[in-house]
């Protein structure tokens, strides 16, 4: 069987992983949510979506110290192992009395390599909510004002009733190899000198997601792919997107055209280069390698060393 047959992802990505239940149905459950509210934990993200952690794990206040019920546009974020109920709100950030000394400000970009399965899985998903309402308070049918229902999980014009939900926005991002042992990687045109990663685009109106993998790549780079191959997906809540991974194969004997002006330049790499680079770090790395790539917190990187680990 031929190696990109074979090939898959090492690990879940980052940002797919999951250490609480979401426990939707408590969402339109209103006397469930109530009373959990008194030994309720509330998650504080602020406007730049920072919020504090500490050792790895974010940090949470009492939800009791908010009032008797959840603020009006707090979002339920799901329930701990202990049972305890977690949400959301937008606010300043105050560390609790006890919290530890090390407590540091980190966005989702900055902390997601080091926070836990839980931390990661209720960071995601309040960023991506509060991002959403921020910018959903009227209806898109009308301009009315919307109010927020189920949690946070929907927002309801309160004059017609009709039910607006959160917006997500699909989006492919693939590697293209050979089969063998290269893969192409391209820098985008706004992106410094060096800093590579693997080709992705928004899915368009009644389009399929292997079918925009061929129509990204045609347009940024000029390959024809085939074989397109699923790996896995992950949310990429800056501000809405979910990024739905894939691989193909494309011929190194192609001669690539950037025909959307989106990328500034491509190669193909062997797989020992990148691994090499892959030794080296990450985008925020001081080494002098030629090609520098993804941090962790992507599912770039996570395809992209799944596929230099085949031997």
């Amino acid at each position: 069987m031929s190696e990109h047959r074979t090939f898959g992802l090492r690990n879940v990505p980052l940002l797919s992983r999951v250490g609480a239940d979401r426990a939707d149905t408590l969402r339109t459950d209103v006397d469930a949510a109530l009373a959990g509210w008194p030994d309720a934990l509330v998650l504080r993200v602020d406007r730049r979506n920072q919020v504090l952690i500490a050792n790895g794990q974010v940090v949470l206040g009492e939800a009791g110290a908010l009032g008797d019920r959840p603020p009006e546009h707090a979002v339920f974020l799901g329930r701990l192992q202990d049972g305890r109920h977690v949400w959301g709100i937008r606010a300043d950030l105050e560390a609790p009395e006890d919290a530890d000394l090390g407590t540091e400000v980190l966005d989702l970009r900055r902390a997601g390599q080091i926070f836990d399965d839980t931390s990661a899985q209720l960071v995601a998903t309040a960023t991506a909510l509060l991002n959403w309402h921020d910018n959903a308070r009227h209806s898109a049918i009308d301009g009315a004002p919307t109010r927020p229902a189920k949690g946070g999980w929907s927002r309801v014009n309160p004059l017609t009733g009709h039910e607006e939900f959160p917006r997500i926005d699909p989006a492919i991002i693939c590697l293209v190899h050979d089969g063998h042992d290269r893969a192409v990687l391209a820098r985008q045109t706004l992106w410094p000198e060096r800093l590579f990663s693997i080709l992705a685009g928004f899915v368009e109106a009644g389009e399929s997601f292997e079918t925009c993998v061929q129509r990204e790549i045609a347009e940024e780079i000029g390959l024809t792919v085939t074989d397109v191959q699923y790996l896995g997906s992950q949310p990429w809540p800056f501000p809405r997107s979910l990024m739905v991974g894939f691989h193909a194969i494309g011929d190194p004997e192609q001669p690539f055209s950037y025909n959307d002006g989106e990328i500034a330049e491509a190669a193909w790499f062997t797989r020992d280069e990148i691994r090499a680079a892959l030794d080296q770090g990450d985008w925020n790395s001081d080494s002098p390698s030629r090609l520098l790539l993804p941090g962790s917190i992507s599912i770039a990187r996570e395809i992209i060393e799944s596929w230099a680990a085949l031997d």
